[in-house]
């Protein structure tokens, strides 16, 4: 079998500086980096956002806490990002790669790729749960 990965894309009517730093603020990351909108769902977010820097997502979802960490590879202002993705439902060597379009002078591209998965039942869940992350990132920038 080939080496798992997923892309996920969304275009979003918002700058793409305002886009870019959305995915570098602990404030904004927290929320949209969540497993779902509503009642008991929220993050705790801790980060360095340079090369070599650490960042810490805890997504909780009502009693239940599930931890995200990872180191940042590069860190290209309003073009890319590139970060390990430990979690308990991916392997530890897995990366993600954000590409930063702008489109117009309103609108911005953002093309997420990751790789290495355990099986593609995990896979499939991480697509969930990127595109479920950016119709959050969607509405926390409207």
């Amino acid at each position: 079998m080939s080496e798992l990965e997923l892309n996920v894309s969304r275009t979003i009517a918002a700058p793409l500086e305002k886009v870019f730093n959305a995915w570098l603020e602990p404030e904004t990351l927290a929320k949209f980096m969540r497993p779902c909108d509503g009642e008991g769902m929220d993050a705790t977010v801790q980060n360095d956002p340079v090369k070599g820097g650490r960042f810490s997502i805890v997504m909780k979802l009502e009693d239940k806490e599930v931890p995200h960490a990872g180191t940042y590879l590069e860190v290209k202002p309003y073009s890319r990002l590139a970060f390990t993705w430990e979690s308990p439902f991916s392997q530890d060597d897995s990366v993600v790669t954000i590409d930063f379009t702008e489109i117009g002078m309103r609108s911005t591209l953002v093309a997420l790729k990751q790789v290495k998965f355990s099986s593609e039942e995990s896979r499939d869940g991480h697509i969930k749960g990127w595109t479920r992350m950016f119709d959050q990132l969607t509405l926390v920038l409207a």
